[in-house]
């Protein structure tokens, strides 16, 4: 079972390479990265639920990893935690103020990194902080970037769901379930990547629903990527029969077999000029709406 996605940065290859190998026989999914702009671009693809960064980088320090991370919408929310052969109190100090959540020296026990690590993950998933399959923001986060709605101007919000997600669970098991919504969040913040702006935000409500907070003009071009580009690549979760017939038969609560199409998004959107909007309530369920009309 994958606990969670862990990023390395670290340009030392033998640590690197140690923790890459004692994670993943751990259970996590464990990327690494030798240098800062690496992890920086590794983020933006692959969000991990924890980082673990080096203070000394060929290209940039850790702290200025650091600083661009927490300065990012995107990734402003992901524990980091500093590896680092420094243990002046003022280094320790400097990385705290930039937002670092742990401190760590060398050379370390690695079974305390383990548990630090293992803490900062459920930590952030018992706040409502994080999504543990995604790791995308959840809940607590998700509610703050929508009240800060109501003080802008030129919104957009994209809600996102899978449609026919539990009849494919049903079939196929959560843990293909897990890897499709991983691939979902990839896809939407490729998409906002591509045609969105740096401040634009993306969360993972609750089972298998996304949301994307952005521009009005850039809302529907995201939409048509991220919709056109799931449509296309959906099929590889399928198993042969299934893609070539286009559904997967299921049995509803009557256990009559009924055919199930393959998934697609829908998606509701919505800007500031459909309100006006009392709360973020009136919001959620006008975006809901929109979602439920979308075909």
């Amino acid at each position: 079972m994958n606990k969670g996605r862990i990023l390395v940065v670290e340009d030392d290859l033998d640590i690197s390479n140690m923790l890459r190998i004692y994670f993943d026989s751990q259970g996590y999914e464990v990327l690494v990265a030798a240098r800062g702009g690496d992890a920086l671009e590794l983020c933006r693809k692959k969000l991990p639920h924890v980082v673990v960064l080096d203070i000394m980088l060929p290209d940039m320090d850790g702290y200025e990893v650091c600083k661009k991370l927490r300065s990012n919408l995107r990734t402003s929310h992901i524990p980091i935690m500093f590896l680092t052969q420094k243990d002046e109190r003022t280094d320790k100090i400097a990385g705290l103020e930039l937002g670092a959540d742990d401190y760590i020296t060398k050379p370390f026990d690695i079974e305390e990194l383990k548990f630090r690590i293992q803490n900062a993950v459920a930590r952030t998933t018992r706040e409502s902080l994080t999504n543990p399959v995604t790791g995308l923001p959840s809940g607590k986060l998700i509610e703050e970037q929508l009240r800060l709605l109501m003080r802008k101007d030129g919104w957009a919000i994209l809600y996102i769901a899978l449609r026919d997600f539990g009849s494919f669970n049903e079939v196929y098991g959560f843990v293909a379930g897990d890897d499709v919504l991983r691939f979902t969040a990839m896809l939407i913040g490729e998409a906002v990547d591509e045609l969105g702006i740096p401040d634009d935000f993306i969360g993972h409500t609750a089972a298998n629903d996304f949301v994307v907070i952005t521009t009005a003009r850039r809302a529907q071009a995201i939409k048509g990527k991220a919709t056109d580009r799931f449509a296309t690549e959906v099929g590889t979760f399928y198993n042969f029969k299934h893609r070539e017939q286009g559904y997967i038969t299921v049995q509803d609560t009557d256990r009559h077999e009924k055919q199930v199409p393959l998934m697609t998004l829908a998606v509701g959107v919505i800007t500031q000029d459909d309100g006006p909007f009392a709360d973020i309530r009136e919001i959620t369920e006008r975006a809901a709406e929109a979602r439920r009309e979308d075909k």
